[in-house]
Protein backbone atom coordinates (compact mmCIF):
# COMPACT_ATOMS: atom_id res chain seq x y z
CA UNK A 1 0.00 0.00 0.00
CA UNK A 2 1.39 3.57 -1.16
CA UNK A 3 1.41 6.67 1.26
CA UNK A 4 -1.84 7.78 -0.69
CA UNK A 5 -3.62 4.71 0.02
CA UNK A 6 -2.52 4.79 3.65
CA UNK A 7 -4.03 8.00 3.65
CA UNK A 8 -7.14 7.38 1.81
CA UNK A 9 -7.61 4.50 4.42
CA UNK A 10 -7.04 6.57 7.61
CA UNK A 11 -9.50 9.00 6.12
CA UNK A 12 -11.70 6.47 5.27
CA UNK A 13 -11.92 4.92 9.04
CA UNK A 14 -11.55 7.97 10.52
CA UNK A 15 -10.08 6.18 13.45
CA UNK A 16 -6.31 5.58 14.43
CA UNK A 17 -6.01 3.56 17.79
CA UNK A 18 -2.87 4.41 19.72
CA UNK A 19 -1.26 1.90 21.35
CA UNK A 20 0.97 2.17 24.18
CA UNK A 21 2.11 -0.94 26.94
CA UNK A 22 4.18 -2.26 29.19
CA UNK A 23 5.10 -4.96 27.18
CA UNK A 24 5.54 -6.20 23.58
CA UNK A 25 2.79 -8.76 24.23
CA UNK A 26 0.37 -6.53 25.53
CA UNK A 27 0.93 -4.79 22.06
CA UNK A 28 0.08 -7.80 19.69
CA UNK A 29 -3.12 -8.68 22.39
CA UNK A 30 -4.60 -5.15 21.54
CA UNK A 31 -3.56 -4.67 18.02
CA UNK A 32 -4.94 -8.00 16.78
CA UNK A 33 -8.68 -6.89 19.02
CA UNK A 34 -8.63 -3.58 17.55
CA UNK A 35 -8.79 -5.36 14.24
CA UNK A 36 -11.32 -7.85 14.91
CA UNK A 37 -13.03 -5.05 16.21
CA UNK A 38 -13.73 -3.31 12.84
CA UNK A 39 -10.30 -1.31 12.86
CA UNK A 40 -7.85 -2.20 10.55
CA UNK A 41 -5.08 0.71 11.54
CA UNK A 42 -2.96 0.87 14.49
CA UNK A 43 0.01 3.39 15.55
CA UNK A 44 2.60 1.48 18.08
CA UNK A 45 4.08 4.27 20.09
CA UNK A 46 7.70 4.05 20.33
CA UNK A 47 7.17 3.74 24.21
CA UNK A 48 6.41 0.26 23.65
CA UNK A 49 9.14 -2.09 24.86
CA UNK A 50 10.37 -3.55 21.48
CA UNK A 51 8.31 -1.24 19.64
CA UNK A 52 10.20 -2.05 16.62
CA UNK A 53 9.69 -5.14 16.77
CA UNK A 54 6.55 -5.73 17.36
CA UNK A 55 5.63 -3.29 14.08
CA UNK A 56 7.77 -5.66 11.87
CA UNK A 57 5.73 -8.77 13.82
CA UNK A 58 2.34 -6.79 13.14
CA UNK A 59 3.45 -6.07 9.74
CA UNK A 60 4.46 -9.73 8.77
CA UNK A 61 1.76 -12.06 10.18
CA UNK A 62 -1.27 -9.72 9.68
CA UNK A 63 -1.05 -7.90 6.29
CA UNK A 64 -4.37 -6.21 5.76
CA UNK A 65 -3.64 -4.52 8.76
CA UNK A 66 -2.12 -1.20 8.44
CA UNK A 67 0.70 -0.37 11.18
CA UNK A 68 2.18 2.54 11.85
CA UNK A 69 4.61 4.23 14.11
CA UNK A 70 3.85 6.48 16.35
CA UNK A 71 5.98 8.93 19.02
CA UNK A 72 8.39 8.98 16.46
CA UNK A 73 11.32 11.58 17.73
CA UNK A 74 14.08 11.39 15.67
CA UNK A 75 15.19 10.31 12.12
CA UNK A 76 17.36 7.35 13.38
CA UNK A 77 13.83 5.88 14.80
CA UNK A 78 12.20 7.03 11.89
CA UNK A 79 14.72 4.85 9.90
CA UNK A 80 14.46 2.06 11.96
CA UNK A 81 10.43 2.35 11.78
CA UNK A 82 10.44 2.38 7.82
CA UNK A 83 12.84 -1.07 8.04
CA UNK A 84 10.42 -2.80 9.97
CA UNK A 85 7.74 -1.96 7.36
CA UNK A 86 5.51 0.84 9.04
CA UNK A 87 3.33 2.58 6.92
CA UNK A 88 3.20 6.17 8.37
CA UNK A 89 4.98 7.54 10.87
CA UNK A 90 3.48 9.91 13.61
CA UNK A 91 4.89 12.02 16.38
CA UNK A 92 3.06 14.67 19.05
CA UNK A 93 5.44 17.24 17.57
CA UNK A 94 6.42 18.73 14.45
CA UNK A 95 10.18 18.53 13.34
CA UNK A 96 11.22 19.39 9.54
CA UNK A 97 14.04 16.78 9.55
CA UNK A 98 11.11 13.94 9.84
CA UNK A 99 8.78 15.40 7.35
CA UNK A 100 11.24 15.50 4.72
CA UNK A 101 12.83 12.12 5.50
CA UNK A 102 9.12 10.76 5.06
CA UNK A 103 8.62 12.39 1.54
CA UNK A 104 12.48 11.28 0.45
CA UNK A 105 11.07 7.91 1.79
CA UNK A 106 7.88 8.31 -0.01
CA UNK A 107 6.06 7.06 3.40
CA UNK A 108 3.05 8.67 4.95
CA UNK A 109 3.69 11.12 7.77
CA UNK A 110 1.40 13.02 10.12
CA UNK A 111 3.50 15.28 12.73
CA UNK A 112 1.75 16.78 15.53
CA UNK A 113 1.20 20.46 15.92
CA UNK A 114 -1.00 23.00 18.05
CA UNK A 115 -1.16 26.15 17.33
CA UNK A 116 -2.03 27.57 13.89
CA UNK A 117 1.62 28.61 13.13
CA UNK A 118 2.48 25.28 14.05
CA UNK A 119 -0.26 23.62 11.94
CA UNK A 120 0.38 25.64 8.51
CA UNK A 121 4.47 24.90 8.92
CA UNK A 122 3.90 21.53 9.31
CA UNK A 123 1.52 21.27 6.09
CA UNK A 124 3.65 23.47 4.33
CA UNK A 125 6.26 21.48 4.96
CA UNK A 126 5.02 18.60 3.19
CA UNK A 127 2.83 16.50 5.87
CA UNK A 128 0.51 14.16 4.45
CA UNK A 129 -2.47 14.59 7.68
CA UNK A 130 -1.33 16.99 10.55
CA UNK A 131 -2.34 16.03 14.29
CA UNK A 132 -3.41 18.21 16.14
CA UNK A 133 -2.74 17.49 19.84
CA UNK A 134 -3.15 17.88 22.58
CA UNK A 135 -6.70 19.21 21.04
CA UNK A 136 -9.17 18.59 24.18
CA UNK A 137 -6.64 20.92 26.39
CA UNK A 138 -7.19 23.89 24.05
CA UNK A 139 -10.93 24.27 23.00
CA UNK A 140 -11.55 20.46 21.85
CA UNK A 141 -14.05 20.47 18.75
CA UNK A 142 -13.97 24.11 18.89
CA UNK A 143 -10.70 24.53 18.16
CA UNK A 144 -10.54 22.09 15.49
CA UNK A 145 -13.43 23.95 13.79
CA UNK A 146 -11.87 27.44 14.14
CA UNK A 147 -8.64 26.36 12.62
CA UNK A 148 -11.03 24.51 9.56
CA UNK A 149 -12.14 27.81 9.14
CA UNK A 150 -8.96 29.58 8.13
CA UNK A 151 -7.29 26.30 6.95
CA UNK A 152 -9.86 24.40 5.33
CA UNK A 153 -7.71 22.65 2.94
CA UNK A 154 -5.55 20.69 5.87
CA UNK A 155 -6.84 17.70 6.74
CA UNK A 156 -6.91 17.47 10.47
CA UNK A 157 -6.68 14.58 13.06
CA UNK A 158 -7.97 15.20 16.19
CA UNK A 159 -6.05 13.60 19.16
CA UNK A 160 -5.24 14.09 22.87
CA UNK A 161 -8.46 13.15 25.22
CA UNK A 162 -10.85 12.09 22.40
CA UNK A 163 -13.40 9.94 23.97
CA UNK A 164 -16.70 8.34 23.78
CA UNK A 165 -18.42 12.00 24.54
CA UNK A 166 -16.45 14.08 22.47
CA UNK A 167 -15.87 11.62 19.34
CA UNK A 168 -18.61 12.18 17.20
CA UNK A 169 -17.98 16.23 18.39
CA UNK A 170 -14.58 16.21 16.69
CA UNK A 171 -15.84 14.97 12.90
CA UNK A 172 -18.69 16.99 12.67
CA UNK A 173 -16.29 20.09 13.44
CA UNK A 174 -13.95 18.81 10.27
CA UNK A 175 -11.78 16.58 11.58
CA UNK A 176 -10.87 14.14 8.79
CA UNK A 177 -10.28 11.26 11.72
CA UNK A 178 -9.12 11.18 15.80
CA UNK A 179 -6.14 9.35 17.35
CA UNK A 180 -7.64 7.71 19.98
CA UNK A 181 -5.46 5.94 23.23
CA UNK A 182 -6.74 4.69 26.37
CA UNK A 183 -10.50 5.52 25.67
CA UNK A 184 -10.26 2.93 23.26
CA UNK A 185 -7.76 0.19 24.17
CA UNK A 186 -7.60 0.75 28.24
CA UNK A 187 -4.39 -0.61 30.02
CA UNK A 188 -6.20 -3.19 32.15
CA UNK A 189 -8.17 -4.21 29.03
CA UNK A 190 -4.82 -5.40 27.73
CA UNK A 191 -3.54 -6.88 31.06
CA UNK A 192 -6.52 -9.23 31.45
CA UNK A 193 -6.76 -9.75 28.22
CA UNK A 194 -10.54 -8.72 27.61
CA UNK A 195 -10.58 -8.89 24.22
CA UNK A 196 -14.75 -8.35 24.28
CA UNK A 197 -14.52 -5.09 25.91
CA UNK A 198 -12.04 -4.02 23.20
CA UNK A 199 -14.27 -5.05 20.73
CA UNK A 200 -16.95 -3.45 21.71
CA UNK A 201 -15.08 -0.02 22.18
CA UNK A 202 -14.08 -0.46 18.85
CA UNK A 203 -17.35 -0.79 17.03
CA UNK A 204 -18.34 1.91 19.19
CA UNK A 205 -15.58 4.28 18.15
CA UNK A 206 -16.71 3.12 14.40
CA UNK A 207 -20.19 3.90 14.72
CA UNK A 208 -19.71 7.36 16.27
CA UNK A 209 -17.60 8.22 13.50
CA UNK A 210 -20.22 6.86 10.81
CA UNK A 211 -23.20 8.75 12.77
CA UNK A 212 -21.21 11.78 12.85
CA UNK A 213 -20.55 11.77 8.79
CA UNK A 214 -24.38 10.36 8.39
CA UNK A 215 -25.32 14.36 9.65
CA UNK A 216 -22.72 16.21 7.55
CA UNK A 217 -24.44 14.18 4.78
CA UNK A 218 -27.31 15.25 5.57
CA UNK A 219 -26.57 18.59 6.39
CA UNK A 220 -25.19 19.01 2.94
CA UNK A 221 -27.75 17.37 1.27
CA UNK A 222 -29.95 20.35 2.95
CA UNK A 223 -28.38 23.07 2.15
CA UNK A 224 -28.61 21.94 -1.30
CA UNK A 225 -31.98 22.13 -1.71
CA UNK A 226 -32.25 24.74 -0.05
CA UNK A 227 -29.81 26.59 -2.75
CA UNK A 228 -31.94 24.76 -5.64
CA UNK A 229 -35.16 26.46 -3.92
CA UNK A 230 -33.83 29.75 -3.34
CA UNK A 231 -32.20 29.45 -7.04
CA UNK A 232 -35.74 28.62 -8.57
CA UNK A 233 -37.64 31.40 -6.46
CA UNK A 234 -34.88 33.91 -7.71
CA UNK A 235 -35.90 32.63 -11.37
CA UNK A 236 -39.81 32.80 -11.08
CA UNK A 237 -39.50 36.54 -9.94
Amino acid sequence: MDKKEVCALIEKVGIIPAIRSSSAEDAHFAAEQVMLGGIPIVEITMTVPGAIDVISHLVRYHPKMVVGAGTVRNVDTARLCLGAGASFLSAPTFKLEIVEFAKKENIAVLPGALTPTEIVSAWEAGSDLVKVFPCSQVGGDNYIKAIKTVCPEIPLIAAGGVNQQTAADFILSGACAIGVGSELIPPEAMELRQSGRIHELALRFVEFVKQARDRIAAGKKRAARRKRTDIEQCEAQ
